[in-house]
This record gives C-alpha cells, structure tokens and sequence, in this order.
C-alpha cells in the first residue's frame, strides 16, 4: 500500500540532513519527537518552501518556482502537479486538523492527517488510511509546538512520540506564503467536493499561483492571489455542471480582496476558489473563470 507519511519522511530526511543549506533549524524535544522551524524564528528558503509542500502532500507532488511575467512584471510563481489530486490534496494538504494544546494554536496539514483521520469525513470519501511508523505534519502556527504537543500528535496517530516529526512556519514568512498558494490545487477539490463532485474522478492536476510578497498580512493576499490569478488544469473521468460554480469569479465576494473579509478562518468555505479551472474530461477541454493581473499588481502597489 501507498504510504503518503514514509513518501514525506524521506523528504523531511534531506531536509534535515542539509538544514543550514535549507535555512531551516532542527530542534529535537525532550521527548524525543523532532520540531523543524521553517518561517517562525528562522528565515527559510525557496528550497524549504517547496520542500514544506511537497512534505505537506505526502510526497505525492512536483514542486517549482520560477519568475513569470504578471503584464510586464516578473513575479515569483510556484508551480505544483500531481498525479494522485485526492489524496495528495484532501487527504493530506488540506489544513484539516486544528491543534490547540495549552497555549499552542496550529492548524496542521500534512500525512499524519491520514493516520489520525482528521477529518474522518474526508478519509471516508478517500476510502484511504494510512499505516506507517512516521508522523509527519506541517504545521501553520506562530510558534513552534513543545513536548506536550507533540505527545498529543503521537497518541492521535498511534505512533511512538520519536517518530513524530513537525515541521512549522508562520504565514507571514518566505515558507508560508509559498506553502499558502501551493495549495491551489486543493483549494479547487475542496470547492468541487463541497459542490457534490466525486473528487475521486480527477485523476491529474496541475496548478500555478503568483507568491505574494511577505508581510503582516500574506496570509491575506496570498488568498488574493489564489482567487483572482491561481489557475488549475485538471483531467477528470467526467464532467458535471458544478464546475460552473468553482471559480472565484461566480462568487459574491469577486471584486474584493480578502483583506476587506475578516478574520479568515470565519469565513464561509464557498469563498475559497482559484481563479481558474481548465478541465479535460470526456473527450473535450473547458475553461472555467478568468485571471486579473491588475488586482495582483495592486498588491505590489505597482
């Protein structure tokens, strides 16, 4: 069987191995559970961001980044493709545990989700769980989790809390505006699953998004970016009328940035789209949605 935590671990090993290459810092917890800090009190790389990503989907993902003209402005891109959309995306992208443990605050992505089954839901759908002796998460959070945390993660995933192995970054860093819109793929499965699609019909999908510049608030526009400039192909078993409805575009809130909407994670799940979707399905291609370069110009106030 396909074990998406024993595909992350040999990336969180190379990771590891060269973390002053990576700019990333390792810390092991008197427990023994291992805590890699990526973009809290570190720096980070591109390097460590497409390593963040491709760990957080279970090592089921190509990831790169490049330079792309947004009009005539070179803007950073990451470009992430998978050939197991799912699983890579819901069954372990997908930010779908939430971790509150004393006064640490995380939401964590990532293959130890398929051992703890979190959310069950999602796993069901997937038909999908995972039996490996690694725990790995990925982690968005302000501050790195200590030993109780990990303890919790270890009983959750019924591992020994040595095989634990958390990686963590704030949003508002290099890693976590990179890992933000590399989940444009997901972000569209996540729109299609709730519209009624079985997901389980993707069968490929490749993704692009603009990476935001950092600041107070990337966690924002990096949001921005995924809904009005992430674009997604995807090659499906069939075609449904709900890819319609996916795009941002067929949203109430096309025109505004997420800066305008609150706290984030209050928001209604419908807002959260990409830009747009090519789909192959059935023999005939189709382009759902539109780009706008200005509105991701406007966030380099250019």
């Amino acid at each position: 069987m396909l074990s998406v935590n024993e595909r992350a671990y040999s990336i969180v090993e190379d990771l590891m191995e060269f973390e002053e290459d990576y700019r990333v810092e390792v810390h092991e917890l008197k427990n023994n559970a291992t805590v890699i800090d990526c973009g809290v009190n570190v720096g980070g790389s591109y390097d460590a961001g497409m390593f963040f990503v491709q760990i957080s989907m279970g090592g089921l993902a190509g990831v790169n980044v490049q330079l792309e003209n947004v009009g005539d402005v070179s803007i950073p891109f990451i470009y992430v493709y998978t050939d197991y959309p799912a699983l890579a995306c819901l069954g372990c992208q997908m930010a779908g545990w939430k971790i509150e443990v004393g006064a640490f605050s995380g939401l964590a992505s990532g293959p130890a989700r398929a051992l703890a089954l979190k959310p069950r839901e999602i796993f069901e759908i997937l038909d999908y769980e995972d039996d490996a002796e690694y725990a790995v998460l990925t982690i968005e959070s302000k501050d790195l989790p200590n030993e109780d945390v990990a303890e919790h993660v270890a009983v959750e995933c019924d591992v020994e809390t040595s095989e634990v192995y958390m990686l963590v970054t704030s949003p508002n860093s290099l890693v976590g505006s990179i890992q933000i819109v590399g989940r444009v793929i997901e972000v569209a499965l996540f729109k299609l699953k709730n519209l009624g699609y079985d997901v389980n019909l993707i069968r490929n999908a490749m993704g692009k998004c603009p990476i935001p510049p950092i600041s107070e608030r990337t966690d924002a526009i990096a949001n921005d970016f995924i809904s009005y400039y992430g674009s997604v192909y995807m090659v499906a078993d069939s075609y449904s009328d709900v890819f319609e409805g996916v795009t941002f575009d067929k949203t109430a809130y096309y025109g505004k940035s997420f800066l305008e909407m609150g706290d984030i994670f209050n928001l209604d799940p419908s807002v959260f789209a990409p830009a747009q979707i090519v789909l192959n399905a059935e023999n005939r291609s189709m382009v759902f949605g539109k780009l706008n370069p200005d509105f991701i110009l406007r966030s380099f106030r250019l």
